[in-house]
């Protein structure tokens, strides 16, 4: 049986994806993948050009003019592209081939998968942008996430920033992958869903660990030089 991939159809019966996944030969699925690489572009983008985390470039253009700003501005943009692609291609490629050494499920069904994870965490950003357009400010921390709680109770930033990366679409993705995996494995599911945990906690922590890098001040810092040596 052949069957046609639609994306959004089965995002709500994925069910009906497994049970046509492991009877059925599957089409049109890298058209699908384009299009939700498409979507993350251009939501990074909107958010750069929102100023969604240009904050710290915007001192150029007090003291160094329209043109080095503009350039800034560009740099960071091409910045936030590479970013995306990078973030995209891990979740979508990456932690796709991690599975598949772990579970010997074969890797185009865990790409599957893996396109409903990148499309949950992109509709994450998708929503807390919009809850900050509404707002009008920007915070580092996930409405979604247990960071806000994190905040009120501990002083250190790095345990901020780890809870911040625990958030309700990341239970859904967990959920998610169980569900998927044990359709195709005869993996314990307690152990599966152990496994599952403590790749997301690794996630967790290093994205945690990257946060405390200053790396806005590094960027902010390589421009300013670059301008005020002209």
């Amino acid at each position: 049986m052949v069957f046609d991939f639609r994306f959004w159809r089965y995002f709500a019966n994925q069910q009906e994806l497994i049970g046509n996944l492991g009877s059925g030969t599957m089409r049109g699925f890298k058209n699908r993948v384009w299009m939700v690489g498409f979507f993350g572009l251009v939501l990074y983008v909107a958010q750069e050009m929102w100023g969604i985390n240009t904050h710290h470039i915007t001192p150029l253009y007090a003291f160094g003019g329209a043109d080095p700003y503009t350039l800034a501005r560009l740099s960071s943009l091409v910045g936030i592209i590479l970013w995306a692609v990078l973030y995209m291609s891990f979740h979508f490629f990456g932690i796709a081939f991690l599975l598949n050494r772990i579970t010997k499920i074969e890797l185009s069904r865990l790409a599957v998968l893996q396109l409903y994870v990148v499309g949950i965490l992109l509709l994450e950003k998708a929503l807390l942008w919009l809850t900050f357009m509404m707002t009008g400010f920007t915070t580092h921390i996930s409405l979604f996430s247990f960071g806000p709680l994190a905040a009120a109770v501990f002083e250190d930033t790095f345990l901020v920033f780890f809870f911040n990366q625990l958030t309700i679409f990341s239970a859904l993705i967990i959920a998610l992958q169980v569900r998927f995996i044990h359709a195709f494995t005869d993996m314990n599911p307690r152990k599966l869903l152990v496994i599952l945990l403590f790749i997301h906690i690794v996630m967790a922590l290093i994205t945690a660990s990257v946060g405390l890098l200053p790396l806005e001040d590094w960027f902010a810092q390589y421009i300013e030089r670059g301008v005020f040596n002209e």
